[in-house]
C-alpha cells in the first residue's frame, strides 16, 4: 500500500507541477479538467448513477469548465459569486452535515446530482482563478488544507479524546477528534503567520493568501479567515464521508493506487478554494 501511495503521488506530482509552473495557464487549466471531469465521475457513481450515465455526468462537469473558460469567466472579477459560493458552503455544509447520512438518503437524487456539479463547477473556476493570481496564492491555499490535515491526524492520535470526549462526528467519521481539529487549525495559524509576515514563502513567488490578508487587512483578520478555511476543510473532508458512508464504500473510486479517487483528494478543496477566492475579491488592493 506504501508503495502504491508514493508511486501514484510522484506521478501526480510530475503531471501537476510543471503544468502548474508552466507560463501559459492553458497547461493547467487542461489538467485540472480531467481531474474535475474524473471527480465528477466518482461523485455519480457515490450517487446511484449507473456506468454509462456516471460518464455522461462527468462529461457534463468537463463541458460547464470548458463553457466558462470559453465566456472568459476565468479572467472576470466576480466577488459576488465568491460570496454566494462560500456562504452557502457555510450554511449548507451546516444544515448536511446535521442532517447525517440518512438524511442525505432522503435527499432526491437530481439534487444531489445538480449540487455536486455545482460545488465541481466553482472548484475549478476558483482553482484556475486562484492560478492567475499566482501560483504563490495558489501554493498557499492548498498549503493551508495540507497543513490543517496533518496538524490534525497527529494531534487526533496524540491527545484524541483527552480534554474533549464527544468525537467530532461519531456517525459519519468516528476516527474525528475535537482535539484534531484544533491542532490542525494551530498548524494552519503557525503556516498563515509565518510565510504572510515572510511574504515570499521562501521560494520568491508571488504573493500568498496569508500576504494578502495581512496587507489588505491585519493580523486578526487573517486569524479568523485561516480558522473560517480550516473548519471548512473540516466541513469538505465530512460531506464526502458522509456520502460515501450512505453509499457504502471506503473511497470514491479506485482511480489512485494508494489514495483512493479524486475526491478523496480534493474533498476539504470543495468548500476552501471558493472561500479563499472571497478573501481575495472582498480585500482586492
Amino acid at each position: 500500500m506504501l508503495k502504491q501511495r508514493v508511486i501514484t503521488a510522484v506521478v501526480l506530482l510530475a503531471l501537476l507541477l510543471p503544468a502548474l509552473f508552466y507560463q501559459e495557464s492553458w497547461a493547467w487549466r487542461s489538467v485540472t479538467l480531467v481531474l474535475v471531469a474524473a471527480a465528477g465521475w466518482e461523485w455519480s457513481r457515490l450517487n446511484g448513477l449507473g456506468q454509462f450515465a456516471a460518464w455522461l455526468f462527468g462529461f457534463a462537469c468537463l463541458l460547464a469548465c470548458v463553457m466558462s473558460w470559453d465566456l472568459g469567466l476565468t479572467e472576470r472579477s466576480l466577488p459576488a459569486l465568491w460570496v454566494v459560493a462560500a456562504s452557502s458552503w457555510v450554511l449548507l455544509g451546516a444544515a448536511l452535515l446535521r442532517r447525517g447520512v440518512a438524511g442525505w438518503r432522503e435527499l432526491p437524487q437530481a439534487l444531489r446530482l445538480s449540487g455536486g456539479l455545482m460545488a465541481l463547477w466553482l472548484l475549478w473556476l476558483a482553482v484556475v482563478q486562484a492560478h492567475s493570481i499566482g501560483a504563490g496564492f495558489l501554493l498557499s491555499v492548498l498549503a493551508s488544507v495540507w497543513v490543517a490535515d496533518i496538524g490534525a491526524y497527529f494531534s487526533g492520535r496524540t491527545l484524541g479524546g483527552r480534554f474533549i470526549k464527544n468525537k467530532l462526528a461519531p456517525t459519519i467519521s468516528p476516527g474525528k477528534t475535537w482535539e484534531g481539529v484544533w491542532g490542525g487549525a494551530f498548524g494552519v495559524l503557525l503556516l498563515a503567520l509565518a510565510w504572510g509576515i515572510t511574504e515570499t514563502g521562501t521560494l520568491g513567488l508571488s504573493v500568498s493568501l496569508f500576504s494578502h490578508l495581512l496587507n489588505q487587512a491585519n493580523a486578526l483578520i487573517l486569524i479568523l479567515g485561516m480558522l473560517l478555511l480550516t473548519g471548512m476543510s473540516v466541513v469538505g473532508d465530512l460531506l464526502e464521508s458522509l456520502v460515501k458512508r450512505s453509499a457504502g464504500v471506503k473511497d470514491s473510486s479506485r482511480l489512485l493506487p494508494g489514495h483512493g479517487g479524486v475526491l478523496d483528494r480534493i474533498d476539504a478543496l470543495l468548500p476552501t478554494l471558493p472561500l479563499a477566492m472571497m478573501f481575495y475579491s472582498l480585500l482586492k488592493p
